[in-house]
């Protein structure tokens, strides 16, 4: 571990290993497999994964644990799509890989010695009952007539529970703590119900099974976890983690620390909203681009070691905030500036043709891969006497400062020759549908002649090599910063110009041999990744990572 400042966690951390109470720590991140995962959970990920290999020389680790105490909502489609999203994030958990179902004969073991201490009772009243008499913030709460149930009756109760004797929701087993606590989670909670409920990895051994908050800290206690850390809104069930471990046979201590959990801005990040916008058709799936799931942020073309950077970045404090998804969005673009290669691609194409070009001779061009970075090469591109240019990139009445072609006026091609406006030819519509030029010879890689005023260079593709592609233009799901704080609720909010798609772009042969998923720049217009799952070399499919600057606040 370097000595550079510290966060509050890695200072407790640090401090326990100096004065030898741990050797080394062991974290876990502990996912309830009833959904995807989303982008704040990439926070949690990086720092239970991160400090386990800043200690990796001392022996640290980190477990993958599955809290799959729920079967109702629980799916082995989460476990795995969960499994994916950290290894994308570049973690490993190597052996330890665990789940919460594995420890169920233990649970109950625990369950059945706070029986045996009077310190758990079995609640065989329905659970609008229990509700009622658990009081307020305000008011305290009123003792279960059946809390006085002898030992000999709840063991009894409780075993008969285990075996089927109870419908789901006809008795419960909870702790005896404190029903006047100031702390809710204190007043005889909870600890055990009846589901009768298929599991996907125990099958139909159990009809009952543990709350979380029993489960959670037995199973950081088995598996020796040093230091349990949670974001903050488990701060008020830390009394409740301690007496458990306390009281419960266990063969270890751990500790639990709270953090602040990552809220981003036009995001939500709630498993229930996720499931609405999916389920209502707002978006096309878990991993939509759109999404701020890790499946649709990886869709996208987000760069893991993008998300990691935006994580390190946002830090480690005790009091919740708004991160700015400006500021993730800058961390994709300062990695893919330097990884990307750039490309040539035309959104919206307007025909060029070169008058005074030989009709049906062509010469190869060459054109870097990344003008910023000599390494990455170069590559080879046919100039033609037809080609594409964007739309926007000629204008019959231009302004004085607009420095692409234009009636009389001269642009550079990217690594090809400069070109003259001759003639454009209007189409019905009253639009340009075809632009006449010259070529200057002897321009490719050479300052203009003089004369001729050329002040930018403009990106093309050649009728005779372009691709027909798809290109989906991703922008911010929500339009509000806050979407829960939107007049009618984030629904209200949608940003309907979320997606565009556009399916007559033509692209240059080397996008189309892209493999899913590769990202580069679509020169002066953006970062794109080639679809996971709809890219082919037939029929190309792009996402649009980000654009190549910020034009979300401008534009609103």
């Amino acid at each position: 571990m370097s000595d550079e400042k510290k966060d509050f966690i890695r200072e407790i951390i640090a401090a326990d290993i100096a004065s030898g109470k741990h050797s080394a720590p062991i974290t876990r991140f502990p996912p309830e497999p009833n959904g995807y995962l989303h982008i704040g959970h990439a926070k949690a990920i990086g720092v239970n994964f991160g400090i386990a290999k800043e200690y990796a020389d001392i022996g640290a680790r980190c477990h993958l644990r599955f809290d799959d105490t729920n079967p109702v909502k629980e799916d082995i489609e989460y476990v795995e799509s969960i499994k994916k999203d950290i290894a994308w994030l570049g973690y490993d958990w190597g052996e330890h890989l665990y789940f919460a179902s594995d420890y169920f004969e233990y649970f109950y073991d625990c369950a059945v010695a706070l029986i045996e201490k009077g310190l758990a009772y079995v609640d065989t009243q329905t659970p609008d009952e229990i509700r009622s008499q658990r009081g307020t913030v305000n008011e305290v709460g009123k003792p279960s007539p059946h809390r006085e149930r002898s030992v000999s009756e709840n063991l009894e109760l409780f075993k008969k529970m285990r075996e089927g004797g109870f419908e789901d929701g006809g008795a419960v087993l909870r702790a005896n703590i404190d029903m006047e606590s100031f702390n809710m989670n204190m007043r005889d909670p909870v600890l055990y119900r009846v589901v009768h409920a298929h599991h996907h990895n125990t099958g139909d051994a159990w009809c009952i099974y543990p709350m979380y908050d029993f489960a959670h800290p037995l199973e950081d206690a088995k598996e020796h976890i040093t230091h349990s850390l949670c974001s903050l809104e488990f701060e008020n069930h830390r009394p409740l983690y301690d007496w458990v471990v306390d009281n419960c046979p266990v063969p270890a201590k751990p500790r639990q620390i709270e953090f602040a959990r990552l809220n981003i801005g036009y995001t939500v990040m709630s498993k229930r909203k996720f499931i609405q916008l999916v389920e209502d058709g707002h978006v096309n799936g878990w991993d939509d681009p759109r999404m701020s799931t890790l499946s649709g942020i990886r869709r996208r073309g987000y760069p893991p070691e993008a998300v990691r950077a935006f994580v390190e970045r946002v830090g480690l404090t005790k009091q919740n905030s708004l991160s700015d998804f400006a500021l993730l969005e800058f961390e994709v673009r300062s990695f893919l500036n330097k990884h990307a290669l750039r490309k040539m691609a035309v959104l919206d194409p307007l025909k060029v043709v070169v008058v005074n070009y030989p009709e049906g001779e062509s010469e190869i061009v060459t054109v870097p891969n990344n003008p910023e970075n000599e390494a990455d090469g170069s590559r080879e591109l046919k100039f033609t006497r037809e080609f594409y240019i964007e739309r926007e990139d000629f204008l019959v009445d231009a302004p004085k400062k607009f420095f692409r072609l234009r009636p009389e006026g001269a642009v550079r091609l990217r690594g090809a020759y400069i070109i003259q406006h001759v003639d454009h030819v209007m189409g019905d519509d009253d639009e340009v549908s075809e632009i006449h030029v010259e070529f200057i010879p002897d321009t490719i890689g050479q300052p203009a002649p003089e004369g001729v005023k050329c002040r930018t260079a403009i990106h093309w593709v050649s009728c005779e090599e372009a691709v027909k592609a798809e290109v989906r233009q991703y922008d911010r799901l929500f339009t509000e910063e806050i979407p829960d704080n939107a007049d009618g609720g984030y629904l209200e909010c949608l940003n309907p110009q979320s997606l565009t798609v556009i399916k007559d772009a033509v692209v240059e042969p080397s996008l189309a041999a892209m493999v899913p998923g590769e990202r580069c720049q679509f020169e002066r217009m953006g970062y794109f990744c080639a679809d996971s799952e709809d890219h082919t070399a037939e029929k190309p499919v792009f996402n649009r990572i980000v654009t190549l600057k910020d034009s979300f606040v401008k534009k609103k």
